[in-house]
Parts: structure tokens; C-alpha cells; sequence
């Protein structure tokens, strides 16, 4: 069983920056690949970025690509978003969400994750 608590939402002008944390429980963190999502009203929910258990590939949605970078720090059992040049239609619930993902592909796929978090509400406003 993981939970997951992100952390880092908040009110940000266009072209601001914040970076999001997603806090892991247990102790198998490393084993996970990690992604975050955003949903915003009246939207469904779409990938953001991936990273694998290991570090070493990511994947980002071509809305973020360039502004964004996601990392892990396993010895910490957490996972960041770093996001810069915000956009108004950046505004959105951020979900992180881990799942035991062998191909780094699956990383895009919301089906490929077990566990989700609350969400943490990130607005950029014009």
C-alpha cells in the first residue's frame, strides 16, 4: 500500500513558477514508477509527466514540454514537478499517482497506476 501527498499548489501569476512535491509512504518508493496528472473543470484528466523507478527516462505532455521537469529523490520517497512559465491554462487540480510499470511507455497511461493522491490545486491567473 502507497499513499501519496502532494504539496506546492497555490495562486501564481502567468509566467510564475511552482514546484509541486508528492510524499510517498512505505518502503518500496524506489519500485514505482511515478506520474502526475492534471484535471481542470469540466475537463478529464490529463498526463503531465512521468518519470521511471529509476530515474533515468521521463515523459512530458507536449503542453508542458520545456517548462516542466519532473524528478525523484528515492532516498526521500518523494517526487517534485517543476513548472515554469505558467499558463492560465495551466489552472488544474495536479494529481501525482504510482504504479509498478515496466515500459517506460506506460508511464502516459493513467490505467498503469495503482495509487493516486488527493490532488493539490495550482491557479495562474493572467
Amino acid at each position: 500500500q502507497v499513499q501519496l501527498v502532494e504539496s506546492g499548489g497555490g495562486l501564481v501569476q502567468a509566467g510564475g513558477s511552482l514546484r509541486l512535491s508528492c510524499a510517498a509512504s512505505g518502503r518500496t518508493f524506489s519500485s514505482y514508477g511515478m506520474g502526475w496528472f492534471r484535471q481542470a473543470l469540466g475537463k478529464e484528466r490529463e498526463f503531465v509527466a512521468g518519470i521511471t523507478w529509476s530515474g533515468d527516462s521521463t515523459y512530458y505532455a507536449d503542453s508542458v514540454k520545456g517548462r516542466c521537469t519532473i524528478s525523484r529523490d528515492n532516498a526521500k520517497n518523494t517526487v517534485y514537478l517543476q513548472m515554469n512559465s505558467l499558463k492560465p491554462e495551466d489552472t488544474a487540480v495536479y494529481y501525482c499517482a504510482a504504479g509498478i510499470i515496466y515500459f517506460a511507455m506506460h508511464l502516459l497511461k493513467p490505467g498503469s497506476y495503482d495509487y493516486w493522491g488527493q490532488g493539490t490545486q495550482v491557479t495562474v491567473s493572467s
